[in-house]
């Protein structure tokens, strides 16, 4: 799907946005550059590409965000790579820290991995804007950094399949080599499935075949063969038209779903008079949000009104509805007050 994905579009609107990416992305395609392998989810797919590179690439660290998804580290390590670090969020905006990344990006060694969330950034919501995404790119490319991309959630952050892959499609655009790991987890509803699937963007076609083999060599003693149902649930809906239309309607009203609570808990708070700037509620994306809350306040929260949430502050935004949104204002008002 990040690569090229779906069936051919019918409407005028969803032809000009087929032209559009599917330019950027056929020549890789036509070249047969990219080799794909099913995988165990978007973990296995993190996996997988994490011990082939272990074997095969001349660099062994791999630089990930500060903060991550909290397997990452784990899954890196335990395939052979030594774990890096690049600043990405900033506490005091809520934010993204760009600077800090840029220069912790900069002050890589050449060749280095570079772990990038595709889009919806877990756990913090803050994504990089398609100007920064460019500096970004830039940037890699000129320091001759080999991107892995992490797409757990295309499609469920904006609730455009096209937009959630954007950032991936300009590395694929530019001729260089990435990968990218791909989750259907989400986006499918096959969480217990473990439906994913590793790709492998190369300089050549021949580049692309030794890399298949070796890619193979690295799943037949971890689990031999991927299973089959829910990648066979997977293809059948982007092959059907009309499986694949549905298909993207519930994922737009999922998605809308999870920014309608963005909303309703930042109008919340701000009925109440909530001390301090919110808006990064409704400025980030995805299933989750940075609150901006300390361990104190977590804390409190938990003792005094029974919310269950990380230390960090973070929330899963899908998990909130219109009738819990208040209780939740509630407590992070009073949270906020107390301590003030």
């Amino acid at each position: 799907m990040i690569p090229c994905g779906g069936t051919l579009p019918r409407t005028s609107t969803q032809r000009r946005r087929f032209v559009h990416w599917a330019a950027l992305c056929f020549p890789a395609i036509q070249e047969n550059r990219i080799t794909t392998i099913q995988c165990l989810s978007g973990t296995g797919s993190l996996r997988v590409g994490g011990e082939f590179l272990a074997k095969h690439y001349h660099q062994h660290i791999i630089y990930i965000p500060k903060p991550t998804w909290g397997n990452h580290p784990k899954v890196f390590t335990s395939a052979g790579l030594s774990v890096e670090y690049y600043r990405y969020y900033d506490p005091a905006s809520r934010g993204l820290d760009f600077q800090g990344l840029l220069e912790d990006l900069g002050a890589a060694p050449s060749g280095a991995i570079v772990l990038l969330h595709a889009c919806a950034h877990n756990p913090t919501g803050v994504d990089p804007t398609t100007e920064q995404w460019e500096h970004i790119r830039q940037l890699i490319r000129s320091k001759q950094l080999l991107p892995f991309f992490d797409s757990a959630y295309q499609g469920f952050a904006s609730g455009s399949l096209d937009a959630d892959a954007h950032p991936v499609r300009m590395f694929v655009a530019d001729g260089g080599e990435c990968l990218i790991a791909q989750s259907y987890a989400k986006n499918l509803g096959l969480y217990g499935e473990r439906v994913g699937a590793l790709s492998i963007v190369c300089k050549s076609a021949d580049v692309a075949s030794k890399v298949e083999s070796q890619v193979k060599l690295v799943v037949r003693p971890m689990y031999s063969n991927p299973p089959i149902h829910g990648a066979s649930i997977v293809a059948t809906i982007l092959k059907n038209s009309e499986m694949y239309n549905e298909w993207t309607i519930e994922l737009k009203g999922m998605a809308d779903r999870i920014i309608s609570m963005r909303h309703q808990l930042y109008d919340a708070l701000q009925a109440r008079g909530t001390p301090g700037d919110w808006s990064h509620i409704i400025k980030q994306i995805g299933m989750f949000t940075f609150t901006g809350l300390n361990t104190e306040q977590v804390a409190f929260m938990t003792k005094e009104y029974h919310i269950y949430m990380t230390s960090d502050g973070r929330i899963s935004m899908a998990g909130l509805s219109s009738k819990t949104v208040p209780h939740l204002a509630d407590a992070i008002h009073a949270a906020v007050t107390r301590a003030a």
